[in-house]
């Protein structure tokens, strides 16, 4: 459950957590979008490298880790597969652009109050329905995670081995914790709902907003640093031909 901590926003008043929300998003996209066109492991490591100094600006380094340690185990099985199906070197591709996603996302989730993500969505054009939706839905997720670990652990006190057993019998162990988790869920969406009623969402067409986002002179440094360090990624990926100098270093060095 300590993987969905990458989706849980950690309140802070740090230079990342005042950064304008479309800076930030963009920021994630590119990164996402430079981790599927650099195919090299060198690359990838760098970009890593990058970001990561960012958790602690946030003062999110240990919710990061403990997502990444959350994630242990899936990672381990992407990286056994690949290596056995394709080597190691694809396998350390396949792995870092993993943990890169995860990284890319995490630093926006952690750091973005959910309202001004809502707000932003807007703002791009997304219906406002919709943006609370997805809004809510990934603000729950964090809630729906602790849950299941109490959950769990309740059951575990009540003589429940969820490990015990074939895959089979796993699956049937974990019905216990499934049924009350789903019917928490249904009733909290219930209450969302019937709070929503009582406030009259959707009445008015045309929605104002408490807060409007606007950029500022940090906003605009941090944009800069984006466009420049993207550009110039692209410029060594595409003209100066990047990779096939790192790939031939490590073909001959290793």
């Amino acid at each position: 459950m300590m993987a969905l901590k990458v989706f849980e926003f950690k309140r802070g008043d740090t230079i990342i957590h005042r950064l304008d929300p479309r800076v930030k998003f963009l920021f994630s996209i590119s990164f996402l979008a430079l981790s599927f066109i650099y195919s090299n492991f060198v690359m990838l490591l760098i970009f890593l490298l990058t970001i990561i100094p960012l958790f602690y600006f946030a003062k999110s380094l240990e919710n990061y880790l403990k997502s990444l340690k959350g994630a242990l185990l899936f990672i381990i099985l992407v990286f056994a597969l690949n290596y056995f199906v394709s080597g190691l070197y694809l396998a350390l591709t396949i792995t870092l652009r993993l943990i890169l996603l995860m990284s890319s996302f995490s630093i926006f989730f952690m750091t973005t109050y959910p309202e001004d993500f809502a707000l932003m969505l807007v703002n791009i054009g997304v219906p406002y329905d919709f943006a609370l939706t997805l809004t809510m839905s990934i603000r729950f997720v964090p809630t729906l995670a602790r849950e299941a670990q109490i959950i769990i652990d309740a059951q575990r006190s009540r003589g429940l081995e969820l490990e015990k057993g074939n895959f089979i019998v796993k699956l049937k162990n974990y019905i216990p914790i499934l049924v009350p988790l789903i019917v928490n869920a249904l009733r909290r969406s219930m209450s969302v709902a019937e709070a929503m009623e009582s406030r009259a969402f959707g009445a008015s067409p045309k929605r104002s907003s408490l807060v409007e986002l606007s950029f500022k002179r940090e906003d605009y440094i941090a944009l800069l640093m984006i466009v420049f360090f993207t550009t110039v990624m692209l410029l060594l990926k595409f003209y100066f031909h990047i990779e096939d100098s790192l790939n031939l270093y490590l073909f001959f060095t290793g």
